[in-house]
């Protein structure tokens, strides 16, 4: 073995005992120097050696630094515990999630949970056997105590690092998150429909996700700042055994409750996401109310379900690919030690067929 790769053999067990203290800086080509009592010249073959199999790169006048890969590749495997793979949003956020954190050299490795906190703790004892450097979680029926605090806690003691994606625990409060900003999505869609006449606004939101309280809340402080009312009366709420039956069922019986009990009166309605809004208008179509000339619908997500609907439906968006990229790219940053913060992704409406001026 030349000189140039029995240095950069020791300069990659230096930077993987760096990469575990949070360490990303190598030491300057002289330090390296003199350090391994070798010549710049071989440091710099070594340094170029290290650059090719993608452990370290380089900053123009800053010096060399760790990727944050690990020359075994199965440490460079990044779990993820999610929802589900298949329904909904899910596809194209783990395409994207998967392509960006390639194009940096670790794989995505993808567990669906079915948001079941029992599945999800199953899927931690599993983990805990060999801790991975890094875990995406989407939290379990994120809106109640989670049963699972303590494993999360044993995987961080390990040296796994957590980032949480669409919501967090409350026991978990100091965790880095990326997520949709709930609560100004609700605040949008409330304000949109007001400036659209609505006075008689409805809701329907998923109570046992944390996403559902905030997008409610946004939406209920907008109507207290414009004086209008967002009665308990006006707001239905369902859970995840009612998308369970609704998605392998097609059951809609809570959305033809939620109909006669709550939409009376009511002009216009948000809708805790695509999907909800899909089968609402299904059902408000069998009930003989139309879309948008009785009632006008809004919705999170942007989906496929929102243009596959009789009536296309208005809805709340990202940027493309704007929070894959940003779950992986927050993911890499905690694994080379680099500081990072939680983030909102903020919302933007596009407006299509389902909502109209209030009629009297």
């Amino acid at each position: 073995m030349s000189k140039y790769e029995t240095l950069s053999k020791q300069l990659t067990e230096l930077i993987s005992r760096n990469l575990e203290q949070g360490i990303t800086t190598l030491p300057t080509e002289a330090a390296i120097a003199e350090q391994y009592r070798v010549s710049r010249q071989t440091v710099r073959a070594a340094l170029a050696l290290l650059k090719k199999n993608g452990l370290i790169e380089s900053r123009q006048g800053s010096g060399s630094y760790a990727t944050g890969l690990f020359p075994n590749v199965s440490q460079n495997v990044i779990p993820i515990l999610i929802a589900s793979s298949q329904e909904y949003i899910y596809p194209h956020l783990l395409t994207d999630i998967r392509s960006f954190l390639a194009s940096s050299g670790y794989q995505l490795q993808v567990h669906p949970t079915d948001n079941d906190t029992f599945t999800e703790r199953q899927l931690l004892l599993s983990l805990l056997k060999t801790p991975p450097r890094g875990l995406i979680v989407e939290g379990s029926k994120s809106a109640l105590p989670t049963p699972n605090a303590d494993l999360y806690e044993k995987l961080k003691a390990s040296g796994t690092r957590l980032l949480f994606l669409h919501n967090k625990y409350e026991a978990l409060p100091d965790e880095i998150c990326i997520k949709d900003d709930n609560y100004y999505g609700g605040y949008l869609l409330a304000n949109h429909l007001a400036g659209l006449g609505h006075t008689r606004i409805a809701g329907i939101f998923k109570t046992d996700d944390l996403q559902g309280p905030e997008r409610y809340y946004g939406a209920a402080c907008c109507l207290r700042d414009l004086n209008l009312d967002l009665s308990d009366s006006r707001v239905g709420w369902f859970s995840s055994s009612d998308i369970e039956n609704l998605e392998k069922k097609q059951n809609t019986r809570f959305l033809a409750a939620y109909i006669r009990e709550h939409l009376t009166g009511c002009t216009a309605v948000i809708c805790y996401n695509d999907e909800i809004a899909y089968w609402l208008i299904k059902e408000l179509s069998y009930a003989g109310i139309h879309v948008p000339r009785d009632i006008s619908v809004v919705c999170f997500d942007n989906s496929y379900l929102s243009d596959l609907s009789k009536v296309r439906i208005t809805t709340l968006t990202h940027r493309p690919h704007e929070m894959g990229s940003c779950v992986a790219e927050t993911m890499i940053r905690l694994l080379k030690g680099t500081p990072v913060i939680s983030q909102e992704i903020p919302w933007e409406l596009v407006r299509k067929e389902s909502d109209g001026p209030a009629r009297p």
